[in-house]
């Protein structure tokens, strides 16, 4: 069944996977159309079963219109619907590559994505201004307030959901910071994560820094100290459309560059341990997970949705054949990834 376009979608700007698949709509050359929140026409439509940002409204089996929400299959179903200008390298092991980073930035970096907007008072008085005048503009200052305040007050209470608390504070603005070292030298070999065109994992990483890098003061400050191309490669991000991509274009798997390894390094440092400690605890039923990140103390709540995210990286490397599984090995050899399979 093909999607009838434009695809109707429902999302904000101050939400970075709203951002995500608005910019791979762009790139992909599929028409969509952003229904306003809380318009008549988005109280006719169905509710999604978790309230997440974006929602699109697309037909099932049936052709009755539900709401669907979750980027990831999403990216892989219009791959499926859409032909033209993929996301998804062709080659099965720069595919894994590609799909562990895209979780990287869709579950590791919306922690100080997270943590700076609502942990700082310069970046909370932002949102808190800012947000509500995305959803209806025309209001006055004193209708405003009280959207603010409840916004502001219910955010920060929510801090605990990214595990963000004055114990894993260090660790999440750390890892922010060696990212953006990491991410500015591999742009310096080549234009995105997966080579001379964006793989998943770029929008996935786009998403977050749509929000670190461009709107909120304190990491936007950090971004532009550390790595001022990081902050011109998302402005470019927003809108490749005029992009064309060729096959050639993908990094192999014979050549992938040292720059990328050490992204993995990254993603071993941290978010290893973190899906590790966190599936641990939702196994073992424990109320907190309480381990040590990048040698300091980590705990936070668990997280059962990235317990699935573990889950579903182990079955994406399982389902490679033997020697591309080995391949995947080898590249993840020594960055602390391999930790996942163990």
């Amino acid at each position: 069944m093909t999607l009838p376009t434009p695809l109707a979608l429902m999302g904000a700007p101050g939400s970075p996977y709203t951002r995500k698949m608005r910019a791979l709509l762009r790139y992909r050359h599929i028409p969509y159309r952003v229904i306003a929140q809380g318009s008549e026409e988005h109280a006719k439509l169905p509710a999604p079963k978790v309230p997440l940002l974006p929602t699109f409204y697309l037909p099932n089996a049936q052709g009755e219109i539900e709401a669907v929400t979750d980027s990831t299959p999403l990216i892989r179903r219009f791959e499926s619907e859409f032909e033209d200008r993929s996301v998804l390298p062709p080659d099965p092991v720069l595919g894994f590559i590609d799909a562990l980073l895209e979780d990287y930035g869709d579950e590791w970096l919306t922690k100080p994505m997270f943590h700076y907007r609502w942990a700082y008072q310069a970046d909370i008085d932002k949102a808190a201004k800012v947000l509500p005048l995305w959803r209806r503009v025309n209001v006055t200052d004193e209708q405003l307030a009280p959207f603010s305040k409840m916004i502001a007050e219910r955010q920060v209470s929510r801090l605990w959901v990214v595990g963000s608390n004055e114990t894993t504070g260090p660790v999440i603005e750390n890892s922010y910071k060696r990212f953006l070292a990491l991410f500015d030298a591999h742009l310096q070999e080549q234009p995105f994560l997966m080579g001379g065109r964006p793989g998943s994992s770029d929008f996935g990483v786009y998403g977050q820094l749509t929000q670190l890098a461009l709107f909120d003061p304190t990491p936007a400050a950090v971004t532009l100290e550390i790595a001022p191309r990081v902050y011109s490669w998302v402005e470019v991000m927003e809108e490749l459309s005029g992009l064309e991509p060729v096959a050639a274009d993908w990094t192999t798997r014979d050549h992938v560059p040292d720059t990328l390894r050490a992204l993995l390094g990254e993603v071993g440092r941290v978010y290893t341990p973190f899906l590790l400690a966190n599936a641990a605890a939702i196994e073992s039923g424990a109320d907190e997970v309480e381990t040590e990140i990048d040698g300091l103390p980590w705990t936070q709540k668990p997280f059962p949705y990235q317990a699935k995210c573990l889950r579903w990286i182990r079955e994406a490397r399982d389902a490679l054949d033997p020697a591309d599984r080995t391949q995947v090995d080898a590249l993840l050899e020594g960055t602390g990834c391999e930790a996942l399979f163990a």
